[in-house]
């Protein structure tokens, strides 16, 4: 019934720019806290950044000062503006929302299909 839909992956040269989104759509009740999480071949699905019901966020120590996650609470949508990019940001990136739907007594987590983004010249 939830379903998350994320745009905005390409290819992009170091130093440049892009802006992810992702809209979570469904039986909604309330969300939780929404992110960004990145996995490379051969490696591990890590976070990029969290943002919280209440405005508060967290970030990956590499990309702070960097990447900024924002978020509209009326459209159940959730941004990543990823400026500096550098190669090593080059991954597919997933959009995760902690939320309760609604008739449900708990919050569940759910997944997009990830999106990729590859830095390189």
């Amino acid at each position: 019934q939830v379903q998350l839909v994320e745009s905005g992956g390409g290819l992009v040269q170091p130093g440049g720019s892009l802006r992810l989104s992702c809209v979570a759509s469904g039986s909604i009740f309330s969300i939780n806290a929404m992110g960004w999480y990145r996995q490379a071949p051969g490696k591990q699905r890590e976070l990029v950044a969290r943002i919280f019901s209440g405005g508060n966020t967290n970030y990956a120590g590499s990309v702070k000062g960097r990447f900024t996650i924002s978020g509209d609470n009326a459209k159940n949508t959730v941004y990543l503006q990823m400026n500096s990019l550098k190669p090593e940001d080059t991954a597919v990136y997933y959009c995760n929302a902690d939320l309760r739907s609604s008739g449900s007594f708990y919050a569940h987590e759910y997944w997009g299909q990830g999106t990729q983004v590859t830095v390189s010249s």
